[in-house]
Formats: structure tokens, sequence, C-alpha cells
């Protein structure tokens, strides 16, 4: 007993009350914001890989984005990226961050089917597909449910089988070889069903966008109910994208 207690007394509490108002520390990389200062937008655009960056005005996607921090650092007076991680939207759209903007990005109410709500408010079981991941994500996706996040207190969980859930999480780039698994997955889940997409590699391709070995057809077959970006997505940005999603949030 003792020995717990002294780990209480340097960790402190490991177990966050709530998720919805939890402060993340300043490192962490989440919402960007984009100024309106005078760069070389072509320097700028040309500095990332993943082609996240556009210009004429200045843009970033966080949908494509590695959240690697390259192009703040090399032009802090231009982007800067805040510890904001409600960043999951319903809305392909609102993941691009433009310049002179600095509005939250949130679940449009508009977008959300109305079945969503009426089932999954109080309840939502989803099967996780890792569809060419790296694990990063799906590491997170399970620090989400642990002691400390506690997805579960909100009706939330994973599952075995897809017949047991109410939707399917993708994360990864879609391979080649997981295109089909993916469909039968998702052919498996009973309607009403939702998609969410974890990631940068699941929402865009990531780095292995236009790649021959990934078979992203999957996505241009069925309506997306929720974008989670990340590289990887935090745990506070899945949780509060869900709850967002079903209204679970007071």
């Amino acid at each position: 007993m003792l020995g717990h207690i002294k780990i209480l007394y340097h960790e402190g509490k490991q177990f966050i009350p709530d998720v919805t108002k939890a402060q993340v520390p300043g490192v962490f990389k989440g919402r960007p914001v984009i100024s309106t200062a005078k760069v070389n937008e072509q320097e700028l655009v040309d500095l990332c890989p993943l082609n996240a960056i556009s210009a004429g005005p200045v843009t970033l996607d966080m949908g494509k984005c590695s959240f690697c921090g390259e192009c703040a650092r090399q032009f802090p007076q231009k982007i800067e990226f805040t510890t904001d991680y409600k960043i999951a939207t319903n809305s392909r759209e609102s993941l691009i961050i433009r310049e002179g903007e600095n509005q939250p990005v949130g679940i449009n109410p508009l977008l959300v089917r109305k079945e969503i709500h009426d089932l999954f408010r109080n309840s939502l079981k989803l099967r996780q597909v890792s569809a060419g991941g790296d694990n990063s994500c799906e590491w997170e996706l399970n620090a989400a449910n642990n002691v400390q996040f506690d997805m579960g207190r909100f009706g939330i969980d994973f599952v075995a089988s897809p017949r047991h859930a109410d939707g399917v999480v993708i994360t990864g780039p879609i391979t080649e070889n997981m295109a089909e698994p993916l469909q039968i997955c998702y052919d498996a889940t009973p309607d009403p069903k939702i998609i969410v997409l974890v990631g940068t590699d699941a929402i865009s391709g990531g780095m292995f966008a236009g790649s021959p070995a990934i078979d992203r057809s999957f996505l241009d077959k069925y309506h997306i109910d929720l974008y989670i970006p990340g590289n990887p997505a935090h745990p506070l940005t899945v949780i509060n994208g869900l709850l967002d999603l079903t209204r679970k949030t007071k």
C-alpha cells in the first residue's frame, strides 16, 4: 500500500476526469494557424514532401499533413501549430486550414446522418481495420481505451467481430492486399453503420499517396462519417471526435 501511495505522490493521478477539457503539453502539434505574413510561398510549398501545403493563398491540408512541424520551424512567422487537439470533423473540406483564419475545426451538424444520433448516442461499437498501417494509429486507438483516457466510460468500445459492430474504423493507406478484407469487414457490419478514417494515411494515403501498392477505391463508394487527422492521431482527438459525432458530450 505504501508503494502505491508513493507512486501516486510522485506521478499524480493518471486518470483524466474530463477528456473534453484536458490539457496537452506545449510540444504537442495540433491545429495549425497560418498568418498573413509575406513569405516565399514557393519555398514553403516545396518544403512539404506530402504536398499538404498550397500557395495563393497559403493553405495546409491536415488530411495530408504528417505534423512533422518542419514548415513551422522554417517559417515560424507564417505557420504555427497550436495545442488544439479537437480537429476531428465530418467534412473533408474542414481539414484544410486557410491563411488568415483561426477557426476551430469540428463537426458540421448538417452533415450528420439522423440514425447516428438516434442509435449511437449512448453506445457505439467499432471494428478497427489496419489496412496497411504502421501501427502508430493502432497504438493510439488502443491507448484511447486505457485507464487514463477510458473511452469505454462513454459506451464506445472496439469489438472483435464486424457482426457486433456499429461501424468500421480504418487506419493505414489501404494497401492492395487489404482492400478486399476491408470490403468483407464492411459488408459483414450490419446497417446502419459508420465509417471513420483515423490518421493521415487513412485520410489521404499520406506518403504512400499515388503508389500502385495501394487501392483506395473503397473510399470512393461510401460516405465517410468522420475524419480524425494526425500522424498518429492523439487519443483525445479520437475520443472528442467520436463524442462530437454522436452528441455524447453534455
